[in-house]
């Protein structure tokens, strides 16, 4: 009898014991919230480096998930189809849609061209950069206003010599990350 009581309180012994050590494991893995704003501002400032060397390089694509239009109207698109490439001096700016064929053979048009006047601007208290550049392409001057962030996502701001603009909302990849199609240049 007593070995069957010195069973039960070992038992009971161990169950608590497992469950207080299952309870400090617990508590150990709940990061404070301190910890989890350093998390995320380590986290932006290691992206904020990887953007800046993207930029420095002019090697990177904005592949656009949205369009927006000079009356303030954004539409859904293929990053596939629509993005903004920068690869050393040379711009590729492309529209397309899987509708119809387009003067690119994507359903949009796509300008070629040669960079001009880059300027950046670079924000490291808010981890943001501004770039602006012209590029002369074969069917017209385009002026690019971008705007990046620390979590890769992108706004830039296309406008030519006539009334209008069309604005890029999507997220920067490195140039081998980037899936872009690039269509045939409009003539």
């Amino acid at each position: 009898m007593k070995t069957s009581i010195f069973k039960k309180e070992s038992l009971i012994m161990i169950i608590g014991l497992l469950l207080i050590s299952f309870t400090g494991y617990a508590q150990d893995n709940k990061l404070s919230k301190e910890e989890k704003k350093a998390a995320k501002r380590d986290k932006d400032y290691y992206n904020f480096q990887v953007v800046d060397s993207m930029i420095q390089n002019k090697s990177f694509v904005l592949e656009a998930d949205y369009l927006e239009n000079q009356y303030g109207i954004k539409r859904p698109v293929q990053s596939l189809l629509n993005f903004i490439e920068l690869d050393s001096n040379n711009v590729v700016l492309q529209t397309g849609s899987n509708l119809g064929q387009g003067f690119n053979d994507v359903g949009g048009v796509t300008a070629e061209g040669d960079i001009q006047g880059l300027k950046v601007s670079k924000n490291v208290k808010n981890l943001t950069f501004f770039l602006r550049f012209t590029v002369m392409t074969n069917i017209g001057i385009y002026d690019v206003a971008m705007t990046i962030y620390s979590n890769k996502y992108a706004r830039a701001e296309i406008t030519g010599l006539s009334r209008g603009k069309l604005v890029y909302d999507g997220r920067i990849l490195n140039l081998w990350e980037s899936r872009a199609y690039k269509g045939r240049n409009t003539i």
